[in-house]
């Protein structure tokens, strides 16, 4: 059984969604970062964090992607046109709106107060506006970013919407994103995650 380490509210959410989708059993800690189950296992203190036997495996992306390769599920084959378009996806969501949301997140709460550039977050938030609309660019008839199969690229989109919601960014209220963003959360697997996290609370 997989064991992933870190808050629900974090990146950590990727890796839960990435399992659920699988069907794959897991054991939840949701220590914070820098706890000291964390450090004890990462020296930079970040979560998420997955243990797959003697394995430590840290950085949600990196994790999504082992995962999927090794159940091959929610991935196409490396080596492909189609998972280099896949990662594109992938590599977009963390570029531009992973970057957005997070340099935003670190001028809020993350930085101590006197570093902090609240100015900043004006940018991000345009930054993370001009890539959604890149976003409804590309993403085509969907229903996925990939066509008819979903892939780790979706998670990660997918929860960068939810943290957009938390954090009060700008989402569409209607047209072709707002209803990509509504099938992902319909998902029953992320229902069930969905379910998970009020359980915890």
């Amino acid at each position: 059984m997989y064991k992933v380490i870190g808050a629900f509210q974090s990146r950590v959410l990727r890796v839960l969604w990435t399992l659920e989708e699988l069907g794959e059993p897991y054991e939840h800690d949701p220590a914070p970062p820098r706890s000291e189950a964390v450090l004890a296992l990462n020296p930079a203190g970040k979560i998420p964090i997955l243990i797959d036997g003697d394995a430590v495996l840290t950085d949600s992306v990196a994790i999504c992607t082992y995962l999927a390769d090794k159940h091959g599920k929610l991935t196409f084959p490396a080596g492909t046109v189609e998972r280099a378009r896949q990662d594109s996806f992938t590599q977009f969501g963390v570029d531009e709106l992973d970057g957005a949301l997070w340099t935003a997140a670190k001028n809020s709460f993350v930085h101590p107060e006197e570093v902090r550039v609240p100015e900043i977050k004006a940018v991000c938030r345009l930054e993370f506006s001009r890539a959604l609309e890149t976003l409804e660019a590309r993403l085509g008839e969907g229903p996925y970013l990939m066509g008819e199969t979903f892939t780790i690229a979706d998670i990660i989109t997918g929860h960068c919407s939810g943290w957009a919601l938390a954090a009060k960014f700008d989402l569409p209220k209607e047209g072709p994103l707002y209803a990509y963003f509504k099938r992902l959360r319909e998902r029953p697997a992320f229902q069930r995650l969905l379910a998970r996290a009020r359980a915890a609370s």
